[in-house]
């Protein structure tokens, strides 16, 4: 039996071998070009390793990126000393992602002065505008956008009336701020007056910039006779999530927070976002951009609701009845 190719001229022969090597092939060079990794340079503010970049990794996941498979991710963290950001964020950079991710504002910033054109989305900035990072939340131009874990203009004194609402006696508010973060430093100076005056109490700051400076910082609280500690958002604050409640134990000293983590690792109470939520939401801003969206067209997002959480077993070592009326509206109560 005659094939197909014993009636063709040799040329026709070579034509249609050439032709089949392309259809073959086809599905190989697709294959191929599916295969592209994208890749992500994270600068955290303290360490990588916690629940918050976890929740980020879930949330790219969902989004159909595989760490090891089409992305790759690269990490850099500071550690605590905040002279080491711009040096790691050039690093960053300098790898050419196709995303840059930065967590918390001093990270942030440096990305931001690091590089213009490579997409940055900044996570866990409380007023990013006011520190610098873009001119308006809704079209934030440029190529940074992110999220933001408060709606400036009101939620410090949010957070003092939950502290006041538990502990109705609480005069004198010690409150712990990161003098290199540049939302501690613009922020909370900007509505501690007249929450002093909403609800008559005195604030006394005290600050640490570095994990070492955490403990002497509590005890300079208790020197200033203080009835209960407020500690803003900072991860230099939050991580590790029980550094600070065991701290705060030592002194018998009633603590509000920011993350719900620390009141599940010891902690009082918190009032804030869930974090968890926002990383993952970051993941979504990080997959659009990933898929060819800009970042002046992506709004900054800000949180709709804000949790409270209670710990009634640190509350009974610290000798606190929390009145019953708080405890019911709380969204968390760890017995």
């Amino acid at each position: 039996m005659s094939t197909l190719s014993d009636h063709l001229t040799p040329r026709r022969a070579l034509l249609c071998a050439i032709a089949g090597g392309f259809l073959i092939a086809s599905p190989v060079v697709e294959a191929q070009r599916s295969e592209k990794v994208s890749r992500i340079g994270l600068l955290c503010n303290v360490r990588c390793d916690n629940y918050a970049v976890d929740a980020l990794r879930d949330g790219l996941r969902s989004a159909g990126w595989t760490e090891g498979g089409n992305l790759r991710i690269e990490y850099r963290a500071s550690g605590g000393p905040p002279d080491r950001w711009p040096a790691l964020a050039q690093e960053l950079v300098d790898l050419k992602p196709d995303v840059l991710v930065a967590y918390g504002p001093q990270p942030s910033l440096a990305m931001k002065n690091a590089t213009s054109t490579i997409p940055v989305v900044f996570i866990a900035v409380a007023d990013p505008v006011r520190v610098g990072l873009v001119d308006i939340l809704a079209r934030p131009g440029g190529n940074v956008t992110g999220l933001a874990p408060v709606v400036p203009g009101g939620f410090i004194g949010k957070s003092v009336e939950q502290l006041k609402q538990a502990l109705p006696g609480a005069k004198r508010i010690a409150v712990l701020l990161n003098p290199t973060s540049e939302t501690n430093r613009t922020l909370f100076p900007a509505e501690a007056p007249a929450v002093s005056r909403q609800f008559g109490v005195a604030f006394h700051v005290i600050e640490a910039k570095t994990a070492e400076e955490i403990a002497p910082a509590i005890d300079a609280a208790v020197h200033a006779k203080a009835d209960a500690l407020y500690v803003p958002g900072d991860s230099l604050f939050h991580l590790p999530a029980q550094r600070l409640p065991e701290l705060a134990a030592r002194a018998s000293l009633p603590a509000i927070y920011f993350a719900r983590e620390v009141v599940a690792a010891g902690g009082l109470m918190s009032y804030g976002p869930d974090f968890s939520d926002i990383f993952r939401r970051a993941a979504v801003h990080v997959d659009k951009i990933l898929r060819g969206a800009k970042p002046a067209d992506l709004p900054v997002e800000q949180p709709t609701k804000y949790n409270l959480a209670i710990n009634l077993k640190t509350a009974k070592a610290l000798g606190i009845a929390i009145p019953q009326s708080v405890l019911a509206r709380a969204d968390e109560v760890i017995q």
